[in-house]
């Protein structure tokens, strides 16, 4: 399935991105993230708007799956819904918590978008989730977390094994509903030494790929935390792609990646697609464009998702 980005030739063009779909129909995030038809609408007019990626892509929201299990969400009427307060709080409540089923709270709104997605499009569709270590970092709070990964690894682990279990059915269910893909978010991650991250984050990870990816089911790692530190654990995921943040260099990355591996970012969401100019946003492309000069394997792309209210000038200027 990832080879499909490469069809056209040349340097594959694919942003994480959605928003700027939700307002070319006059909707606002909320809107879209509450309800599947809107997402779905969303999805094609920006295709429809944008037609070079040779993929789309769902709304990348790291609060469903956390919501999924009980955790408190506030919602914002142009932004994307955040995780507030702790779920969880002592090993005990973990080992009570439940893995929820797949009709709990807006996961169904967002396997809906898939599926009606799916019917309309002539490209491929990603899907979005969480990362398993980031979800548990929302549901038991991330630096409480990283202590009990030291202090208590057993309630660390056992919380990360639902975790990974949850996100392993979410992802199967895209799969069955016609997604090609995941973009799998895992930025908490990148908090970690690469010792750390293989032990906590690319265990359970690949234990999803294992699961999941096939030559028809691709999993592309988001890791926006990752400077550099840890992009070997990334490759060791078993992903099929590897999606970096802006605050790495891409130069590193391409050189040091098998080059079996797709690598895919890296321009700054926010400080160039949001707040830059058509003229920043070339000096961008330029300069990735010379950097991934003789790699095969390099998609390029955003740091991270198109945040809200991004001009659609400057994502004219990304594609052309």
């Amino acid at each position: 399935m990832i080879e499909k980005l490469f069809e056209k030739g040349g340097v594959p063009v694919m942003p994480i991105m959605t928003h700027p779909g939700i307002e070319l129909i006059g909707k606002r995030v909320i809107d879209a993230v509450t309800d599947g038809q809107v997402h779905y609408q969303a999805i094609i007019a920006l295709s429809n708007a944008y037609p070079t990626p040779p993929a789309s892509t769902t709304i990348m929201d790291l609060s469903v799956e956390a919501e999924a299990f009980g955790a408190e969400i506030v919602f914002h009427d142009d932004d994307v819904p955040t995780v507030t307060g702790r779920l969880l709080t002592c090993a005990e409540q973990v080992a009570e918590l439940a893995v929820p089923s797949l009709e709990t709270k807006r996961v169904p709104q967002y396997l809906k978008a898939i599926e009606l997605a799916v019917k309309d499009l002539t490209k491929p569709l990603f899907g979005g989730c969480i990362g398993p270590f980031s979800l548990a970092g929302r549901l038991y709070d991330l630096t409480e977390l990283m202590m009990a990964m030291y202090l208590e690894p057993d309630t660390a682990t056992m919380l990360l094994d639902k975790c990974t279990e949850f996100i392993t059915a979410y992802c199967l269910e895209m799969k069955k509903r016609g997604a090609s893909g995941v973009v799998m978010a895992e930025p908490a991650s990148g908090l970690l030494s690469n010792d750390d991250c293989l032990a906590f984050s690319t265990k359970y990870v690949k234990r999803i790929v294992e699961a999941v990816q096939d030559d028809n089911f691709a999993v592309i790692l988001h890791n926006c935390g990752n400077s550099g530190q840890c992009t070997d654990a990334m490759v060791r995921s078993g992903a099929a792609a590897l999606h970096f943040g802006n605050a790495i260099d891409m130069r590193s990355v391409v050189d040091s990646v098998p080059s079996d591996i797709v690598v895919m970012g890296n321009i700054d969401p926010v400080g160039v697609m949001k707040f830059g100019t058509p003229e920043t946003v070339r000096a961008a492309v330029d300069n990735l464009l010379e950097i991934a000069t003789g790699h095969e394997n390099f998609v390029l792309s955003t740091g991270c998702d198109v945040p809200p209210a991004a001009p659609q000038k400057n994502i004219a200027a990304l594609f052309r």
